[in-house]
């Protein structure tokens, strides 16, 4: 997927760029080798051996190190009237940030390489392969979705993204609210515009710094505006100019659409463009934007679905007049040639020739368009500057013009009316027209981005500094910028654009038209946002096809297709019958596509009814049972059901408040018991009754039959889990996965698995024998146990990651070992459990009673911590309620012993050996709290309590078989400490060894309560059967991996543990949690052995 992987060391001598034959790319090319950014590698034959050369030559020069006194001297560090990295000097030295990015731009090598100079920060830049096309799926499957936060895999520290991708991710970016508020007097926030201010901004949260600003605008031919000028107001009787409003336009472009313009012979276009969603969607905008948001919940500045249904706005008479317009727009453009010619509709295309009298499109193409020597500007020789009066440029940028008619919100089939300075309080009066006017703001433009996730700090830090670096530059020399702060829309920054541009007319067209859009919704300002929601694709996906490949630019041999590929000028005109009747199968399909696309959304249209009310910002704030309320009491039923609001609300609940709104929605919601009811069903109970009398003898021996079979069902379910609790002793059913200490420490917060396993930081051990063999060969493996402080990430304040290391550097000193850490061995889960693969991540879990009893040392961590989503304080007590945390020392403790296990509970205090009673309160494990349980299993098919029975029957079946060959062995001195664990667990089996258990399940959108047997009289069978020496043995392969084998043959190895706690009993070792429990046993229900035994 991903392409140009950057490299961190330079005696590789493996960064290579793209070759040029000029000399400024080769200055460049080398310090981007110094820099470490690798564009596109291709090899050394594409560029010269001199060129070659030079650039490995410097890559070898580059000095590791960064010197702070000469950085000051040289001012390596105010640069470009910038001081915002005066004082950072060095600050970063040796810190390597991964930059993703979808869009290659001249700026990056200088200005990464500056950075560099100043900061000593390697910034590793990327380019996603399919560049804007693939990077969405590329964000998503490294940050990770919104609800499911372990499915990223955290390579990258920073991205450049777009309003569009940001809402299926947005949680697993960085919250940059701190970071602004810190850095205010650099940010100015308030100084980007409100729209890509919006486009970033989720839950009250920012999640991006917006570098760049992306609307839609429109141009025209100066030269060609003067060329015609007297044709058109002779044959037309009004004067050719600008367009005002949307119609003006569209009939300005009908009327010059097959002129010649360069004399060729050849009839050309209107205005061009490329048929494109975000651009039919500017004809809306001016139509539907009217008003800004209220407390009465007005839709705002919305073009796309109803903030009260979510029923698209696709039907009513603002939609198809925009349509209408866009359509006779196509058929006056570019469109008219290249589609019929089998080509693209491309404005990129169209432009350059000349032909085109003006032009709808975003703001970095409008300047290739029209800047003299653009690469899709039309050369002089394809225009008509003959025509242009001194001081005139040829092309010119406008705001996108307005319409004189709007949407009618307040009437129910929402009509169009005329536009009065009453009902269109943003409008504009030009002439005798009030015009509403209303940029629409497409996909938001270029914002810089942090893993919120995985990044290191130290790499958030530097990758915050050159976000904020940037924004401080002019933006001709940051890369994919252009001007988004209303700040850089002063006299003296026109005049700087002016000469960059070398045209002041370009520089003051622009400054006109941002103006406008940048104006505040105080200011009078009327922005319309993009549809920033989760599935933004898939929406856009279905406006597309139907709109363009289906309707528009569908031949009319097609179903409702309108362009006549034979004779374009021959299409299906708008005010037709067949138009009519096209039209409306277009939007018949328009809503089927957005009904398929709702359904497949989490949480279906409500959800996103939700998601498109936060992301416009809407007053009054509402929970979606308060959205279904609403249309009950509005009367609003189809919504309503389309909604799904019958699963979201009790109806019931809801009559003492509203009875006559429920009544109205379902007759008989609100209604009492019904008596009469009762009395038929009693009187058909006894008919029935009359007849089971009859067969009451034949059922009485046909259950007598059944309960023999059930019994015996039964007790092969019991021996068949016994035999399974015993056979898990023995195997891994996921590899160990461990970090080595100094690796560990070096990561400066607990890293996600994956990010760990392609950096190949993992050492993996694959089964319990390979456990031996690393221990017996000096290793030591500790195995951290805590509690999660978040809802998606372990540790996000650090506290317990810092705590994890004291200890680690204490357990070394303490033990005289290698102080490097190099022989000491961590487990803790986020780093070595599978986080993005449900699968794998589902056999590391059953195996989690191997990994913590086969640990060395056990370490509970436990610092007092905020929990970032609760506010609540975790601490020692907190961890001690959770069950995981209780099964994970019982694991350890029931194997080794206490002796090894430890309390780290950081803030400067020593890591504290537990006391020898500490594992009393710790063997109730079944009286631990679960997540699972108090979300009511929903979703689930099993609790996490019936997982833990295998394992906890394996161990406690492996100690009390210690005990029973200890005492007949004459060897009960030496079990005194397994005896006080068999002590503890006879005072309490019932409470540390449950038989049932109350389980909250939901079944068909139902609450059900159901006692389910959890050990039952399986700790007896496992008695009885220990002291009737029946089997408690299992063939194991000894011998390991070949990898791991112990050169010293005749030594045998520590049985898979860290004491001789269990060495008089037996050598078995526990292996898995069983997932698969339903509701008996892990090796399968009662029915299943039932059905086994009939076959």
């Amino acid at each position: 997927m991903m392409v140009a992987a950057a490299v961190s060391s330079f005696s590789s001598q493996s960064v290579v760029v793209r070759g040029s034959s000029t000399s400024m790319f080769q200055r460049w090319a080398i310090v981007a080798a110094a820099l470490l950014v690798v564009i596109n590698p291709v090899s050394c034959q594409d560029i010269s051996k001199e060129q070659c050369d030079e650039l490995y030559a410097s890559a070898d020069a580059v000095v590791s190190g960064c010197n702070v006194t000469e950085c000051e001297r040289n001012g390596d560090c105010t640069i470009h009237g910038s001081t915002y990295l005066k004082s950072k000097c060095c600050e970063h030295k040796g810190v390597n940030v991964n930059l993703l990015a979808f869009e290659e731009a001249s700026e990056w090598m200088p200005r990464l390489a500056e950075f560099k100079k100043c900061t000593g920060a390697n910034v590793l830049l990327t380019y996603v392969e399919g560049g804007e096309d693939n990077m969405a799926k590329a964000l998503l499957e490294d940050v990770g979705s919104n609800d499911n936060p372990d499915s990223g895999q955290g390579i990258y520290d920073s991205y450049i993204l777009q309003g569009p991708w940001v809402p299926e991710i947005y949680m697993g970016l960085k919250s940059l609210n701190k970071l602004i508020k810190d850095s205010q007097d650099v940010i100015r926030f308030d100084d980007i515009n409100s729209a890509s201010r919006a486009a970033v901004s989720y839950g009250g949260s920012v999640v991006a710094l917006p570098l760049d600003s992306d609307n839609i605008a429109a141009a025209y031919r100066q030269d060609l505006l003067n060329k015609y000028q007297s044709w058109y107001q002779d044959k037309f009787n009004e004067p050719l100019r600008p367009p005002n409003t949307i119609d003006e336009m569209v009939i300005m472009s009908e009327r010059i659409s097959g002129q010649d313009h360069d004399g060729d012979g050849v009839a050309d276009w209107g205005w061009c463009l490329t048929p494109q969603t975000n651009y039919f969607q500017a004809f809306l905008a001016p139509i539907f934007s009217v008003n800004d948001k209220d407390e009465q919940g007005s839709t705002g500045q919305n073009i796309f679905f109803d903030t009260d249904t979510f029923e698209p706005l696709i039907h009513n008479a603002g939609y198809k007049k925009a349509v209408e317009y866009y359509w006779r727009y196509i058929l006056a453009s570019n469109c008219l040639t290249q589609t019929a010619n089998g080509e693209k509709c491309d404005r990129k295309s169209a432009f350059p020739t000349g032909k085109c009298f003006g032009v709808i499109s975003m703001p970095g193409t409008m300047t290739n368009m029209l800047q003299e020597g653009g690469s899709l500007a039309p050369p002089p020789e394809k225009r008509q500057d003959q025509f242009l009066k001194e001081g005139e440029y040829f092309g010119r940028r406008i705001v996108f013009p307005g319409s004189t008619e709007v949407l009618d919100w307040d009437t129910a089939d929402r009509p169009l009316m005329e536009c009065s300075g009453t009902n269109c309080p943003k409008a504009k009066i030009i002439g005798d027209k009030v015009i509403n006017f209303s940029p629409f703001f497409a996909e938001g433009g270029e914002a810089y981005a942090i893993n919120g996730r995985q990044s290191k700090e130290s790499a958030v830090n530097a990758a915050w500094d050159l976000m904020a670096w940037f924004s401080t530059l002019d933006v001709s020399l940051v890369p994919l910028s252009g001007t988004y702060r209303k700040s850089q829309l002063r006299p003296e920054s026109v005049e700087a654009l002016a000469e960059t541009w070398n045209s002041t007319v370009m520089a003051e067209d622009l400054n006109a038209v941002l103006t406008e859009y940048f104006r505040e919704p105080s200011d009078g300002g009327n922005p319309t946002q993009d549809f920033f929601v989760v599935g933004f694709a898939d929406y856009n996906e279905a406006l597309d096809t139907s709109l363009h490949k289906e309707f528009l630019l569908a031949s009319t041999d097609t179903e409702f297709g309108l362009f006549n590929m034979t004779d374009p000028k021959n299409s299906i005109k708008v005010g037709t019958p067949e138009f009519e009747e096209r039209y409306k199968k277009f939007i018949a399909k328009l809503q089927q596509r957005y009904d398929e696309v709702n359904s497949r959304m989490t949480g279906g249209a409500l959800q996103q009814l939700y998601n498109w009310r936060e992301a416009l910002d809407m007053e009054p704030k509402k929970t979606k049972d308060a959205i279904c309320i609403d249309l009950l009491i509005e009367g609003a039923h189809g919504a309503f059901d389309d909604l799904g609001c019958s699963m979201q609300v009790d109806l019931n609940s809801l009559c003492q408040s509203i009875k006559q709104k429920v009544e109205a929605y379902r007759e008989g919601s609100c209604a009492g018991p019904n008596n009469n009811a009762k009395i038929i069903a009693a009187v058909f109970g006894s008919v029935i009754g009359a007849f089971l009398i009859g067969g009451l003898v034949y059922l009485i021996y046909r259950r007598y039959v059944t309960y023999l079979r059930i019994r015996k069902a039964h007790d092969q379910l019991m021996e068949a889990t016994i035999n399974e609790s015993i056979r898990a002793l023995h195997q891994l059913d996921y590899p160990l996965h461990l970090v080595r200490g100094d690796e560990f420490v070096a990561e400066e917060k607990l890293m996600r698995h994956e990010v760990l396993r392609n950096t190949h930081k993992l050492t993996v051990l694959d089964s319990l024998a390979d456990v031996d063999a690393f221990i017996a060969a000096g290793k030591h493996i500790v195995f951290f146990s805590h509690q999660w402080t978040s809802f998606t990430v372990p540790d996000p304040s650090n506290n317990q990651y810092e705590a994890m290391c004291v200890s680690l550097r204490e357990l070394a000193k303490n033990n005289s070992w290698d102080e490097s850490l190099k022989d000491i061995f961590v487990w803790v889960d986020y780093s070595c459990i599978p986080q993005a693969n449900p699968s794998t991540q589902n056999l590391a879990i059953r195996s989690l009673a191997a990994y913590a009893s086969s640990a060395t040392y056990f370490i509970i961590v436990a610092p007092d911590t905020k929990h970032a989503d609760l506010d609540d304080k975790c601490d020692l007590m907190t961890y001690q309620l959770r069950m995981w945390c209780r099964a994970e020392q019982v694991c350890h403790s029931m194997r080794n012993g206490t002796d090894g296990m430890y309390l780290a509970l950081g803030n400067g205090n020593e890591l504290v050996p537990v006391k020898s009673d500490f594992f009393q309160e710790s063997l109730h494990v079944f009286e631990g709290q679960l997540t699972c349980c108090r979300l009511e299993h929903k979703g689930m098919s099993a609790c996490d309590r019936q997982s833990l029975v295998v394992p906890l029957l394996g161990l406690y079946g492996e100690l009390y078989r210690a005990a029973v060959e200890g005492v007949k062995g004459g060897d009960a001195a030496s079990l005194s400490s397994v005896k006080a664990f068999l002590d503890e667990i006879e005072k309490h089996q019932d409470s540390v060894f449950p038989p049932t258990f109350q389980r909250v399940m939901w079944r068909k959108n139902r609450k059900v309560t159901e006692e389910v047997m959890l050990f039952g009289d399986l700790i007896e069978r496992m008695k009885h059967r220990i002291n009737h020496g029946q089997g408690f043995s299992y063939e194991e392969d000894s011998g390991g991996t070949a990898s791991m084998k112990s050169s010293e043959g005749s030594k045998p190895f520590i049985r898979h543990g860290a004491s001789d706690f269990l060495r008089h009993g037996s050598t078995v070792r526990h292996g898995s949690m069983t997932n698969n429990i339903q509701v008996e046993t892990a090796v399968g229900t009662l029915e299943d052995h039932m059905e086994r035994g009939m076959q």
